[in-house]
């Protein structure tokens, strides 16, 4: 499989270093319910670039994080046992990077490329 339309990493910015192992699930918005797209785990760069088909249609998507399952496995307390992020795809044949900037105790997000 070629890069998904939707993809992302996670920076661990309290180590500085990437967030490996992660598990990340992408979610469509049908209604008042959420579909599962697809799902997957950061590599050793904590980078997922196969999440998801090729192309998606326009729509709102989720993208879960399970941020508190990394953390215990590094023995490190955290305020946030998942992190949710909800993005809107409006031109589906763009590429969406939808990257996460992590501590044990913030997270910030913004739109790559």
């Amino acid at each position: 499989m070629s890069v998904s339309q939707v993809t992302t990493h996670i920076l661990d910015t309290g180590s500085g270093r990437p967030a490996a192992g992660v598990a990340v699930v992408l979610y469509v918005r049908e209604g008042d319910d959420w579909t599962l797209v697809a799902k997957g785990e950061t590599d050793a760069d904590g980078r997922i670039k196969t999440l998801g088909p090729e192309r998606i249609p326009g729509g709102a998507y989720r993208l879960n994080f399970a941020t508190g399952a990394f953390y215990e496995g590094l023995g490190t307390e955290t305020f946030f046992p998942e992190v949710d992020l909800n993005f809107t795809v409006s031109d589906a044949g763009e590429h969406y990077h939808v990257p996460l900037l992590l501590s044990p105790f913030a997270f910030s997000t913004y739109r790559g490329s």
